[in-house]
């Protein structure tokens, strides 16, 4: 768990930059791929991952409201994760600091941490980012490195991707 908000901050901005480089590689066209029908889609992951950058601050009392959003294109997309990302850590440094992640908040039925809540939400983000990137090799689409290269970039590197 986190110790101090710096520490998280460090980690989210790692993290919430690797979530915008799989965004901004979706294309408008393969934000309905899905893996069986009926699925989530890559548009509707996409969103989710958004709709809980508002969720779970405004269930942690930062002063975020809740949204559902159902953005329809890459651009759109991209501009609001952006936003909301952006509302989110400036809510966590303004209301919260390293004595306050020790305070508890019933989250989903169950007692969390601050700290505890601030991990899930990484978690979770890493989670749907991983979802995404199967769907999008699906689409046909180039998968960028989030933890090390992905094999597009082994082979730009002249290396061989292992199988």
């Amino acid at each position: 768990m986190f110790k101090r908000i710096s520490d998280f901050i460090e980690i989210w901005e790692m993290e919430s930059q690797a979530t915008l480089n799989v965004l901004e590689q979706l294309t408008d066209s393969s934000l309905d791929q899905s893996v069986v029908p009926g699925g989530r889609t890559l548009g509707r992951l996409a969103n989710h991952i958004i709709e809980t950058l508002t969720e779970m601050p405004h269930k942690l009392h930062l002063g975020i409201e809740e949204e559902k959003p159902d953005l329809k294109n890459v651009q759109d997309i991209v501009h609001g994760y952006k936003i909301v990302e952006k509302n989110f850590l400036n809510a966590l440094r303004t209301k919260w600091n390293d004595e306050t992640l020790t305070d508890q908040t019933v989250m989903y039925g169950e007692t969390w941490t601050n700290s505890f809540a601030l991990w899930v939400l990484v978690a979770h983000q890493i989670h749907h980012r991983s979802q995404m990137t199967i769907l999008m090799r699906q689409a046909g689409l180039k998968v960028p490195g989030t933890f090390g290269p992905a094999r597009e970039e082994w082979e730009s590197m002249g290396l061989q991707a292992l199988p």
